[in-house]
C-alpha cells in the first residue's frame, strides 16, 4: 500500500523513518566498512517490527508511484555518488528529486535491503549485482498494477539501487513508424521464422518496443510466445497467442538455458530479452535455424555495429561458421535512440536494416563495411539510416538541428543530409 507524496500520511512516514534513522548510527557504527556493514544492516532490519518494515515499503513504494506523475523513466538512490539524494530521469534528464530528505549511504543500505527477499540478499552478496522485478498494487481508487525493473549494485562498498518503470500500457505497433515490409517481417502470420533484433544503448526503449512486437503477434496470430526475459517487467495477457514468461534467476537459470529448453515447449516465437554472451547468441542462431522466429535485444547504436558485435563476441575460430549462420536467418535490425524533442519530452529515432541478398552476401563475405551505404538507398524496402531518420525528425521539426547532429552515428553524413534542400 503506497500513499500519495504530497499527503499528510507520507509527511508522518518521513518523520517515523527519521525516528528508525536515529538509531542506526548506534547499531551501526561508523568504522565498519564492506560487507560487514552490509551485514550489520541486515541484522538492523531484521530487528525491527513488521510495522516499522512496513512504514519503510510503504515508503519506498510512493515513491515509485510517484515516479508516474512526474513521466519519470528511472529512479536512483544509495551509494556515494548519489551525494544521499533521491535522483528521477525525467524525458532524458536526470535530477535530485527536491521534495525528498538526504538519506546517507548507511540510510539507503537499510531501505534497499528491507525489499529484498532473504534469497535475493544471499544472490545480491555472492554476486555484487542483483537484477530483480518489483509490483505494486494501488487499492483505491483504481486497482491499478505498476512493474519497475530493479538492478542493485555496489559502489565503493555501499548499496545502490536503480529502478526503472515498466510502461503500464503499451505503445501501440503502428506508433513506431515502420513501414508495411518491415511490419510484415515482424509478424508471424507473414513470415514463421527468422531473427529480428532490435537494438540501442541503455535506455533507448528497446523493451517497449519488443513489447509492442509482442504485443502486435498477440493480438493477430494463432500462436506460443515464449518470453525469456532478466526480469521479466511488462506481463502480456494471452489473446490469441499463448504468451509464457520465464525469468531468469527464478523460473530457468540463464538466456541460454531458457533458450534451448524453449524448443522443446512447442513455440512459435521466442523472445529472448538480451543476447548477453556468446552461448547465448550460439543458442538464439540454433533455434532460429530449426525454423522458429526468434526477437531479441543487443546493447548497440547501429545496424553495422550489431553485425560486427555479434560474430566479434564468439570465438575467433568460430566466427566464420556464426557469420555465414547470421546472414541465413537474420531478418531485421532496429536500432534504435530515444532523443530530447522540441516539445520537451524525447521521440524515438531508428535505422532499419533489412536483410536483402545484397546485404546477406555483404555479411557473409565480411563486408559490413558496405551495408550503410545499401540501407541508405533501400527506401523501397523499409530501411532507413539514423541519419536520415534524424533528418526527418528535424523537418518535422519535432527536435532540433543540434539535437539531430549530436544524435547522428555519422556527423558528416547528418550535416550533408541537414544542408541538402530535398
Amino acid at each position: 500500500m503506497f500513499v500519495e507524496t504530497n499527503t499528510e500520511h507520507f509527511k508522518k512516514i518521513l518523520v517515523d523513518i527519521k525516528d528508525v534513522f536515529s538509531t542506526v548510527k548506534s547499531v551501526i557504527p561508523p568504522e565498519i566498512r564492506g560487507i560487514d556493514k552490509i551485514l550489520q544492516c541486515k541484522s538492523f532490519i531484521e530487528g525491527l517490527s513488521a510495522e516499522k518494515r512496513q512504514m519503510m515499503r510503504t515508503f519506498f513504494e510512493s515513491i515509485l508511484f510517484d515516479m508516474h506523475r512526474m513521466e519519470a523513466s528511472d529512479l536512483d538512490f544509495g551509494g556515494l555518488g548519489s551525494l544521499n539524494k533521491f535522483w528521477m530521469r525525467v524525458h532524458g534528464d536526470k535530477k535530485p528529486v527536491k521534495y525528498l530528505p538526504d538519506y546517507n549511504s548507511t540510510e539507503c543500505n537499510v531501505l534497499i535491503l528491507n525489499i529484498l527477499t532473504e534469497k535475493q540478499i544471499e544472490l545480491l552478496l555472492n554476486e555484487r549485482n542483483l537484477d530483480f522485478s518489483i509490483q505494486i498494487r494501488e487499492e483505491k481508487p483504481f486497482l491499478r498494477e505498476f512493474r519497475y525493473r530493479a538492478d542493485c549494485y555496489f559502489e565503493l562498498d555501499e548499496l545502490a539501487l536503480n529502478v526503472r518503470a515498466v510502461l503500464a500500457t503499451i505503445r501501440p505497433f503502428a506508433d513506431l513508424g515502420l513501414s508495411s515490409n518491415v511490419a510484415k517481417l515482424m509478424n508471424v502470420n507473414y513470415m514463421k521464422e527468422g531473427l529480428i533484433l532490435i537494438t540501442g544503448i541503455t535506455g533507448a526503449g528497446k523493451s517497449s518496443t519488443l513489447d509492442s512486437i509482442i504485443d502486435e503477434n498477440n493480438h493477430s496470430a494463432n500462436a506460443h510466445i515464449i518470453v525469456i526475459s532478466s526480469p521479466v517487467e511488462y506481463i502480456h495477457k494471452s489473446d490469441k497467442c499463448l504468451v509464457r514468461h520465464r525469468e531468469v534467476g527464478k523460473d530457468v537459470l540463464s538466456f541460454k538455458e531458457g533458450t534451448i529448453q524453449a524448443l522443446r515447449q512447442d513455440p512459435d516465437i521466442i523472445v529472448i530479452g538480451e543476447l548477453r554472451d556468446a552461448d547465448t547468441i550460439v543458442a538464439a542462431l540454433d533455434v532460429t535455424d530449426s525454423g522458429h522466429k526468434v526477437f531479441s535485444t543487443l546493447h548497440t547504436s547501429s545496424a553495422v555495429e550489431t553485425l560486427d558485435r555479434i560474430i566479434g563476441e564468439t570465438d575467433v575460430n568460430e566466427q566464420e561458421r556464426v557469420r555465414i549462420r547470421l546472414a541465413d536467418v537474420l531478418r531485421c535490425i532496429v536500432s534504435q535512440k530515444l532523443v530530447p524533442a522540441v516539445d520537451g519530452k524525447r521521440t524515438l529515432a531508428k535505422e532499419v536494416l533489412v536483410v536483402t541478398l545484397s546485404v546477406k552476401a555483404a555479411i557473409k563475405n565480411n563486408n559490413t563495411s558496405e551495408i550503410y551505404q545499401m540501407i541508405y538507398q533501400g527506401n523501397e524496402f523499409g530501411m532507413i539510416t539514423m541519419e536520415q531518420d534524424l533528418t526527418r525528425l528535424f523537418r518535422q521539426r519535432k527536435i532540433t538541428n543540434e539535437t539531430a547532429i549530436s544524435f547522428a552515428n555519422n556527423k558528416g553524413r547528418i550535416q550533408q543530409l541537414l544542408a541538402s534542400k530535398i
